[in-house]
């Protein structure tokens, strides 16, 4: 069996243990693959991994061999679902393989924003406290997260992760997810202590941290615009670690630089981002280059899940098939 990968490196920089996938069968490994060098690459191909390289209907219908597609993610909106069904071709992909990874890179940004550390490290470096009067110095107001209350928007396997670390921090936490559903459903009653559901405008009035770990779907495109953003509370912290195109960039960039809110985020809603992204050069705020999912502990598992699907559907029990 010919197994190709069209773009392994972000995943697999050298650093994990493949035996179990290079055991499935041959395994050809290309770092990154151009679209129009897809149908090459991928000529004789049973199984075919993909994380960001899309599968077109075109693309596809050049690859008759083909009988499944991995996405080495837990997004699929790279592959063309309904071309892959209409050729008989099985779709998997790897849902739940890193929330404790995309919960710290979580708390690294709200820890970078409340302890100012990058800044403080900068001007010791720099000679500041060689040069201070005091013991200390403190350049920018340091803030204790506890008594905080931290608005989540989504509360799947992240969404949870990131709850229980806000409680150890003895944060309040509200959250607002379709899975809970409104003011009156009893789904509510299953929440820890010290977390509660709230509607989507009163949480955003209510959090000093705003986190977002929702799908990016039509209704939650640019689901925090200008409208959104002036209903949050001044100097609150938005954090995002889902999809980039969550936010309108325009309009958080404006609040930004306007001194009205800060933010940390992971996503842009091009990757990578046009130099002219207005985010990357606001102010008040960190910005990470999606690697929350990245640690090599959740790329490991992300691989071992990988394999157990290719496993499951060689055996002719498919798990975690999208179509």
């Amino acid at each position: 069996m010919k197994i190709v990968i069209l773009d392994g490196f972000t995943l697999n920089p050298g650093d994990l243990d493949d035996r179990a996938l290079q055991s499935l069968g041959e395994v050809i490994s290309h770092d990154r693959t151009r679209v129009e060098s897809i149908p090459a690459r991928a000529r004789g191909a049973q199984v075919l991994l993909t994380n960001k390289t899309p599968l077109g209907r075109e693309t596809l219908a050049r690859l008759p061999e083909l009988s499944y597609i991995g996405v080495l993610a837990t997004g699929t909106n790279v592959v063309d679902m309904a071309a892959a069904s209409e050729q008989g071709i099985c779709v998997t992909n790897v849902p739940g393989y890193g929330p404790d990874a995309v919960a710290q890179m979580v708390f690294a940004h709200i820890l970078h924003h409340s302890q100012s550390l990058a800044l403080h490290d900068s001007a010791v470096k720099a000679g500041a406290w060689s040069r201070a009067a005091d013991f200390c110095f403190t350049l920018a107001p340091l803030q204790s997260l506890k008594g905080k209350t931290l608005g989540l928007i989504g509360y799947g396997a992240i969404g949870q992760r990131v709850a229980s670390i806000a409680l150890a921090f003895g944060m309040r936490v509200l959250v607002h997810s379709r899975s809970l559903g409104g003011e009156s459903s009893g789904n509510r009653q299953a929440l820890p202590e010290g977390i509660a559901w709230a509607p989507f405008e009163s949480l955003l009035a209510q959090a000093d941290i705003l986190s977002l770990h929702c799908p990016l779907t039509r209704e939650t495109d640019k689901l925090i615009n200008a409208a959104t953003l002036a209903l949050m509370q001044p100097g609150a912290l938005l954090i995002n670690t889902a999809r980039g195109g969550l936010i309108d960039e325009a309009a958080l960039a404006a609040a930004l630089n306007a001194g009205r809110l800060r933010a940390g985020v992971d996503v842009l809603s091009t990757e990578p981002p046009a130099a002219d992204n207005p985010l990357l050069s606001a102010a008040n705020i960190s910005i990470s280059p999606h690697i929350a999912w990245a640690t090599r502990e959740a790329r490991q598992n992300l691989l071992d899940i990988a394999v157990a699907n290719i496993q499951a559907f060689l055996a002719g029990k498919a798990i975690n098939r999208v179509n």
